[in-house]
């Protein structure tokens, strides 16, 4: 049962990682277990850590994770419930169970420049659909390629994702700036709005409500706290951008 209950773990930790609700989690991992041979398992789950106990014939287990690095991975947790599933349907071997959990797990992502399209895309989207005009969105799209990167290198920095939106928002503020100043545009507010939109976090306010909603308070409460955290970092980041200007932004 040991090593089932560590291939249910490391589903369940994976499934956190890639951004799925608590209530979620608690619910697959209940019902793998429960397949598995537990005859209870009590899952207690918040966004950074994991405690899960199963009693079994054998006696009780008892495993502690601390997660890090939550992300937003629908792709990959969309397999991750479909493996859930499988585990719930049908008799499979740890081994089988463990291979199936690492080609999922190390599965080929999106390459990088569709990334960077998307940013461009959105970015530029995100301008028009606020009023701005065509030369406004092709600025916007620039600076949605340049957020794109500076949000790679973040990451393989590892920044602590609030001070990393912080930082993004101060750069977008001053290369919008800066295309007011060599003549490309006359107002920034649009360009600025939307490429910060690609940097709030919807899908984690999203899973806040969904957590609070489903009575996992904790979780819902922690998940609420950062998002508006990350809000503030972002408007800090314009803040900051105006004290340095001046107080203006034209």
């Amino acid at each position: 049962m040991r090593e089932y209950f560590n291939c249910a773990m490391d589903i369940g930790e994976q499934m956190l990682i890639c951004g799925a609700e608590v209530h979620r989690v608690e619910d697959s991992m209940e019902r793998m277990c429960s397949a598995l041979g537990a005859l209870r398992t009590d899952v207690f789950i918040i966004t950074s850590s994991m405690v899960v106990t199963v009693h079994t014939a054998d006696g009780v287990l008892t495993q502690t994770r601390r997660i890090t690095g939550i992300g937003t991975d629908i792709e990959q947790l969309h397999r991750l419930n479909a493996l859930s599933r499988k585990i719930c349907a049908v008799k499979m071997t740890a081994q089988e169970i463990t291979a199936d959990f690492n080609e999922i797990k190390n599965s080929k992502k999106y390459p990088f420049w569709i990334e960077v399209v998307s940013y461009i895309v959105i970015a530029g989207s995100f301008t028009l659909f606020f009023g701005g005009g065509m030369i406004e969105a092709l600025v916007s799209m620039i600076i949605g390629g340049v957020l794109r990167f500076l949000v790679h290198f973040s990451d393989k920095a590892e920044l602590n994702k609030i001070f990393s939106k912080f930082i993004c928002s101060l750069v977008v503020s001053f290369a919008a700036f800066a295309a007011t100043k060599i003549g490309l545009i006359s107002d920034i507010d649009n360009i600025i709005i939307g490429n910060i939109m690609l940097l709030i976090p919807g899908v984690g306010l999203t899973n806040a409500l969904r957590d609070l909603l489903t009575g996992d308070s904790i979780a819902g409460l922690l998940r609420i706290i950062e998002a508006v955290l990350t809000a503030l970092a972002i408007a800090a980041g314009y803040f900051l951008f105006i004290c340095l200007i001046g107080g203006s932004t034209i």
